[in-house]
């Protein structure tokens, strides 16, 4: 299989190198493009390496069966037909085309199927924060459909790229040391600060972020009526996105069901264990595979309502993983 990686020198695409070694992803040959700045910079892959190549229009693209991509919605929208045109499956990390009615939007616990319809040869991967709160929702959905979500999000500095994730660090290094600190890639100062503004205003309130979470959510459940209200927040955390959620269903579901189903459900651990101080963390959960659940119970406000605790690794399941694992879902029910 010949694989290429666009945007190859973000962290997303250092991920996507990262966790095709680890899921030993079936790679007979490998090219990696990136912007003029980053071509020539030279990665190792598997004992091997391989330079940047810069993206041109042309026919590098030829005999690539899978692109994934990760370098800007801007980027995408303007290559995609280079990188499509000679039959690649183009796997999009960016927010280009989550919306198209002819690019399926996938998390493969959720509705991989929706993978094998792709008049374009694109497919979309959710927004990280939408990717780890379907994977939780799917579990209650399948015992009651679910009528609304209500969810708090509490985003890692590394949501923004790799230079906030240094800007961070930088702040708390100059606020230690009695200096004012450099603020460039949010509003404001994130050291001991949370600022709950993540992509810019839209006319209604809400982020750009938050309403990623309202339809994304109904695109890839497939429920157009499932009511999804969202508060985006970030917070002086390196690595991992953490979510609080409330969900309504249809029917009311226990406690001790809904645990059970996130126990059964594909790509979920369930750490619930609140009195020996048990429940997903960032700090622990940075750099794993798996959506965390915690801190399951009741809804006090609502009857048919449940409310939980979510952890997962933003650039991992949010991004690199999830895209590789729509991969290794077509492989294996290629039809």
């Amino acid at each position: 299989m010949k694989v290429a990686i666009v945007g190859a020198s973000g962290a997303v695409g250092q991920e996507f190198l990262r966790v095709l070694d680890e899921q030993n992803f079936p790679i007979d040959d490998l090219l990696l493009f990136g912007s003029k700045r980053s071509a020539g910079r030279k990665y190792s892959f598997k004992g091997k390496e391989y330079t940047v190549k810069e993206l041109c229009h042309g026919d590098d693209f030829a005999g690539v069966d899978i692109a994934f991509t990760s370098a800007g919605a801007g980027t995408s929208r303007e290559f995609a037909e280079t990188i499509t045109k000679h039959g690649a499956i183009m796997i999009d990390n960016s927010s280009a085309f989550r919306m198209d009615d002819d690019v399926p939007l996938v998390v493969p616990e959720v509705n991989g199927d929706d993978a094998f319809n792709t008049p374009r040869n694109i497919i979309a991967n959710p927004n990280c924060t939408t990717i780890q709160m379907v994977v939780a929702l799917k579990a209650i959905n399948d015992l009651s459909p679910i009528r609304r979500v209500h969810v708090a999000t509490y985003q890692a500095a590394s949501g923004a790229g790799a230079a906030a994730m240094d800007e961070l660090i930088s702040q708390y290094k100059d606020l230690a040391e009695g200096r004012e600190p450099k603020v460039e890639k949010f509003a404001y100062q994130l050291a001991y600060n949370v600022i709950p503004h993540i992509d810019v205003f839209t006319d209604n309130g809400y982020t750009k972020e938050e309403m990623k979470m309202y339809n994304e959510t109904k695109k890839i459940m497939h429920a157009p009526d499932l009511d999804v209200s969202a508060m985006c927040v970030r917070v002086p955390v390196m690595r991992a996105h953490s979510e609080a959620i409330w969900v309504e269903t249809a029917d009311p579901i226990s406690v001790e069901q809904a645990r059970a189903a996130f126990a059964a459900a594909k790509g979920v651990v369930v750490v619930d264990d609140p009195e020996n101080k048990k429940y997903p963390m960032p700090l622990f959960v940075a750099n794993q595979d798996p959506v965390y659940v915690g801190r399951i119970r009741r809804d006090l406000t609502n009857d048919h309502g449940l409310s939980f605790w979510l952890v997962g690794d933003q650039i991992k399941k949010g991004a690199a993983l999830n895209a590789v694992q729509i991969a290794q879902y077509m492989i294996e029910n290629k039809r």
